[in-house]
């Protein structure tokens, strides 16, 4: 059976919780920890959900917030529902389609 995965990226929740509000402030505390993001790097980060990101940048933003992993990313795993196909809800063609063919052409030379 197939997993559907997924995952929230709470970055911004984290940050209300310890009173940082904005991507700009968030930028000469990874300064600090030898992490070089433009502003709008981070803004990304903030506002985005984020597809790859370097365990240095992870590590930063745990160390900063004083918070784990865990509380930064959470994620989620269920079972994916079984796609029916096309023939599935289809019924069976009738016992005549093979009468339903067509004939094949006659070239006749005039």
């Amino acid at each position: 059976m197939k997993r559907k995965i997924g995952y929230s990226w709470r970055l911004r929740e984290v940050m209300a919780t310890r009173k940082i509000y904005t991507a700009t402030e968030l930028v000469p505390l990874l300064k600090d920890r030898g992490i070089d993001l433009s502003a709008s790097q981070v803004h990304r980060l903030v506002s985005g959900i984020p597809e790859r990101l370097s365990l240095q940048v992870l590590s930063a933003f745990c160390d900063i917030l004083g918070c784990t992993p865990a509380d930064l990313v959470t994620t989620t795993a269920e079972n994916a529902g079984v796609r029916k196909t096309a023939t599935d809800d289809q019924p069976a063609p009738p016992s005549t389609v093979a009468k339903l063919r067509p004939r094949p052409a006659r070239i006749l030379d005039e």
